[in-house]
């Protein structure tokens, strides 16, 4: 194990998150390569009364794998990716990102449901539940767990599967890291590729009000097999992107079929006949488009979400007038659309309610500057203001910041919380691991 104290020299570049808006100083950072680390590494934190913080892909918006004076356990050492092609058995580290999971399964068209950005860590986008392109098809990157590894505060080594700890399983299907720190995640992957029928779309944003109508009404009727999104961005200085178009709002649909290309080039047909200005969608190796959209490096993000149950014209409308207002550049509006697997009967075996929403608004505050980062803040609350009569109540808080203990609850419903509650009690009484959308210990 390497310690990084702040008068280290890679004590800097160690701290650093992706969201530029987090300036946080540990009093030291563990870069654990096992569980052993790990485990010296509670004990080293509790016994000085440190608070702790667990660091896997740094992509939390809210910084949770950051604090100030405290421990860091940083499992990005724990790289190893074990696939077994004819099982479609993959255990991978908790350090491995999507990106460097989907080039491993895809030697072997295999792959589970990853992060839309592939800078994101297996972890923590796991424990939070998972929602990427292939949800539709797949469902959540947690419903396709089979078990996970972990050290518990008290530097036990612990598995939860179905027939292991299978009340800490259910609660890791989207509970977040209140239980311990996750060492390793085995999954059963999906038959996939590696070459699918995906890409992006764009449009002027002249057109926003009549993409975004038929957008919505063809995303309906599509089969469970087509991923889609819908985003509102500046179009960027790209070769594909027409110089009329640079600089100005668009309108992007990104689409991914989870089967035979030529199939989904046939799915893809109704959205084409649309008219896009620029056209990207193709034959591609599945783990390039995942990694396409990722968020650009060292900018200040403020990020939300909400649940959808319908999207009415009128709710279309609030979208176009926030996206005709975006704060930045970089910032950008999403609606992903969500039915197929991540509803039915996989809804019921994890902490997880509304699973049944139809889409998910996903605002993304993103600017270069601190006065940008501002910026993006008041338009992402405002946008959510404005949308609230269109949405459920519910969120993804994979996709949030810290918004308080209500948001909480809104994920998981009172009877679900309270039994996330419960296992937190039994795993982590003293309620060690808050560096994460925190669960309190029942009894608290």
């Amino acid at each position: 194990m390497k310690w990084i104290k702040p008068d280290n020299p890679d004590y800097d570049a160690a701290r650093k998150v992706f969201n530029a808006m987090i300036d946080r100083r540990p009093a030291a950072i563990a870069q654990c390569a096992n569980d052993e680390d790990v485990a010296e590494a509670l004990l080293y934190g509790r016994g000085n009364a440190l608070p702790i913080a667990v660091r896997a892909g740094g992509h939390s918006v809210a910084g949770m794998s950051m604090n100030d004076d405290g421990v860091v356990i940083d499992v990005r050492p724990m790289k190893s990716i074990d696939v077994d092609p004819e099982s479609g058995i993959v255990t991978a580290g908790a350090g491995v990102t999507w990106g460097e999971f989907d080039r491993a399964t895809q030697e072997h068209a295999l792959a589970v449901t990853g992060g839309r950005a592939s800078t994101t860590g297996v972890a923590g986008f796991t424990l939070g539940g998972g929602s990427g392109w292939l949800e539709r098809s797949y469902g959540f990157a947690c419903d396709s767990l089979v078990s996970v590894n972990l050290v518990t505060a008290d530097g036990d080594r612990v598995t939860a599967s179905a027939r292991e700890n299978p009340e800490l399983f259910w609660a890791l299907h989207g509970g977040g890291g209140n239980f311990g720190v996750a060492t390793s995640f085995t999954f059963q992957a999906h038959r996939l590729g590696p070459v699918v029928h995906a890409g992006i779309w764009l449009w002027p944003g002249e057109e926003a009000m009549d993409v975004s109508r038929a957008f919505r009404d063809l995303a309906l009727a599509a089969p469970d097999g087509v991923g889609l999104g819908l985003l509102y961005l500046t179009a960027p200085p790209e070769p594909f992107v027409p110089e009329h178009l640079v600089g100005k709002l668009a309108v992007a649909v990104g689409y991914v079929y989870a089967g035979d290309p030529e199939e989904g080039s046939e799915h893809a047909r109704p959205f084409r006949e649309l008219g896009p200005a620029v056209d990207l969608v193709g034959d591609t190796p599945y783990a390039e488009f995942n990694c396409s959209l990722d968020d650009p490096p060292d900018h200040y993000n403020y990020w939300s979400a909400d649940y959808h149950d319908e999207l009415p014209d009128d709710a279309l409308d609030v979208f176009v007038e926030s996206a005709r207002n975006l704060p930045d550049a970089t910032s950008q509006q999403l609606i992903a659309r969500w039915g197929g697997a991540v509803g039915g009967n996989a809804g019921a075996a994890t902490p997880l309610i509304n699973r049944n929403a139809a889409w998910v608004s996903h605002p993304y505050g993103i600017s270069p500057t601190p006065e940008g980062g501002q910026r993006a803040k008041a338009w992402v609350k405002d946008f959510r203001e404005k949308i609230a009569p269109y949405a459920t109540g519910g969120v993804w808080l994979n996709f949030i910041g810290n918004e308080g203990q209500d948001r909480i609850r809104a994920a998981f419903g009172n009877g679900n919380y309270a039994r996330l509650a419960r296992v937190k009690r039994d795993f982590d009484p003293k309620n060690v691991f808050q560096g994460n959308q925190n669960i309190l210990p029942a009894g608290s």
